[in-house]
């Protein structure tokens, strides 16, 4: 990563491979690559992720896939989510075959990457992420990532995946993120990362802490051609049903340029993912974006688990202080 004095990080080459020259002796040094992909008439979507800790020597994470037919993990389409799998001190994430199952490889350095998966005869991916622009650097000190270097990039995904015998094709826009830095497994907070793109490539994002009743925009950006402004406030504002679940969800945002930007969501399937001491509530989302249209996405509704908890046992669904 290079970082002029007073400038944007820019995300180069060499961090598409892992960062354990940075480590020090961190214990909770940490470093995750996340891949999303769906099919929006299936009501399909899927994770690739991996997650590894270099001074812990482990390796985590693996594959989810999902539809409207169920949302706990042990009963959706697919899941293994693996904990501590040993990370081999020379692998290199450019071209590797991870221990999780994901595989990886740099076909143009920062920009495309053709993905793997293969666990036969249940689930196995063969896929394409290209980019459209650079990825876009983490600028916000205040969103929930803290300190650590985080970049976000929306690109088309193709290829195909077989799903318990069938294949099933794979064309959409999503979004990918990489992030390297501290990240300890007590550190539950309340927030949200949501995503949306058009099939033109066009697309947002916008991350969220939960303060003081309001999910408020920490972070994001709204992309349209070769064009990218970031979210500078906002919010997420969502309806509930009486068990918790998500029936509509609203960001109404102002950019960098003062433009604002409003989207409205319907989650259409969610997959429960526990995150150590939060869980993660990821539904799949169609949007209509003011002005623009449909787009697709994502909701990660973050809760830590006593909070998530508490609000089940009550009812009381009200947004909190975030811890």
């Amino acid at each position: 990563m290079s970082q002029p004095s007073g400038s944007i990080p820019v995300f180069t080459p060499e961090d598409d491979g892992f960062h354990a020259d940075l480590r020090g002796d961190d214990w909770w040094f940490t470093e995750t690559a996340w891949f999303s992909f769906h099919h929006r008439e299936r009501r399909l979507g899927g994770w690739l992720y991996t997650l590894a800790r270099h001074n812990i020597g482990t390796i985590s994470g693996g594959a989810w896939v999902w539809d409207d037919t169920a949302h706990l993990p042990w009963e959706v389409l697919y899941s293994s989510n693996l904990t501590a799998l040993h990370l081999p001190p020379e692998l290199d994430l450019r071209n590797a075959t991870l221990p999780n199952g994901v595989s990886v490889k740099v076909e143009i350095p920062t920009m495309a990457y053709r993905l793997a998966y293969d666990d036969p005869g249940r689930f196995s991916a063969d896929l394409r992420f290209e980019a459209v622009l650079a990825p876009r650097p983490l600028t916000a000190g205040g969103s929930t990532f803290g300190p650590s270097a985080h970049f976000d990039q929306i690109a088309r995904v193709t290829g195909q995946i077989q799903l318990n015998g069938e294949d099933i094709d794979i064309d959409c826009w999503s979004m990918r993120d990489r992030t390297w830095g501290r990240r300890p497994e007590d550190r539950p907070r309340q927030a949200a990362y949501v995503t949306g793109a058009g099939d033109d490539g066009s697309g947002f994002l916008a991350v969220t802490n939960t303060r003081d009743g309001v999910d408020r925009v920490a972070y994001g950006f709204v992309q349209q051609g070769d064009a990218q402004a970031s979210l500078v406030d906002g919010e997420r504002i969502v309806r509930r049903s009486p068990d918790g679940w998500i029936s509509e969800i609203r960001i109404d945002a102002v950019d960098s340029a003062g433009e604002r930007f409003v989207a409205t969501g319907s989650p259409v399937s969610r997959i429960i993912i526990n995150r150590h001491s939060f869980i993660d509530i990821n539904s799949l989302i169609r949007w209509e974006v003011d002005g623009i249209g449909e787009w697709w996405g994502e909701d990660q509704d973050m809760w830590p688990t006593h909070r998530f908890a508490a609000a089940k046992r009550s009812g009381d669904w009200s947004l909190g202080g975030g811890r």
